[in-house]
């Protein structure tokens, strides 16, 4: 049996991640990050603290804390009710503001993109096809064989359309729009309050959390891979944020 290398920690030296401090400004990725993995995105367990956890934290942060996600934001909000954070659904598509206001991208995936994944991949039993609002994503963590065939399908869609773009998350294959990016959602959020003025801190796990590590990073501020800092375990995540908001 091949082992998915996503389930396994990085074969590096572990960091020890840094102690949370009053004056960040925290962004947390949700799946894999504060979720842990599985074999579904449908299937997420959320651990029995972590709503409390955040809403802790957000209290000891004054409000600068917000989840970016690849779901969609109403997705978020479910998962994490009561709480409603400021952030971003489909990474960066839409993001809500510290005000409640929303800003959203003009840019959707054509219809008749997902019709044809759905139809292609009827007989690939194990694929997963997620709709979205500003794009697709054909999930095959339970189906790895297909992963060629899904990308060839995904390149035909988008070989004529150039403000689209494949993206790989964890044993996924994302179509979405070039523009969209964690680090839209880091810029238009630390240009407000209560995020201006702080140390901007991500914590992601993936390919598509490389554009919220490199806006932080370009904002003087730190990228923590969920992998090197934290063993590849969201339940270290959690711990680390229960120290800082129960402290």
């Amino acid at each position: 049996m091949t082992l998915d290398p996503f389930f396994l920690p990085r074969m590096m030296p572990i960091i020890h991640a840094p102690e949370l401090q009053p004056d960040w400004a925290l962004f947390l990725d949700l799946d894999d990050t504060l979720l842990d993995f599985e074999a579904t995105p449908s299937d997420v367990v959320v651990a029995p603290d972590l709503v409390s956890t955040l809403k802790a934290t957000s209290f000891a942060l004054d409000g600068a804390l917000a989840i970016v996600s690849g779901r969609l934001l109403p997705e978020v909000d479910s998962l994490l009710a009561p709480l409603r954070l400021p952030g971003a659904g489909e990474h960066g598509a839409t993001i809500r503001m510290p005000d409640g206001s929303m800003d959203e991208i003009d840019m959707r995936i054509p219809f008749g993109w997902v019709q044809e994944l759905l139809d292609a991949t009827a007989s690939m039993k194990g694929v997963m096809i997620e709709r979205k609002i500003h794009g697709v994503v054909a999930h095959f963590r339970n189906a790895p064989q297909f992963e060629t065939q899904l990308r060839d399908l995904a390149t035909n869609l988008i070989a004529n359309a150039t403000a689209f773009e494949i993206i790989d998350g964890k044993m996924s294959i994302e179509i979405h729009p070039r523009t969209v990016t964690k680090a839209r959602m880091i810029d238009r959020l630390m240009a407000s309050s209560p995020f201006a003025g702080r140390v901007p801190v991500f914590v992601g796990d993936d390919v598509t959390d490389l554009g919220g590590f490199n806006a932080v990073e370009r904002l003087g501020g730190i990228g923590l891979d969920v992998s090197e800092y934290f063993a590849g375990r969201p339940e270290e995540v959690r711990e680390w944020l229960r120290n800082f908001a129960f402290a």
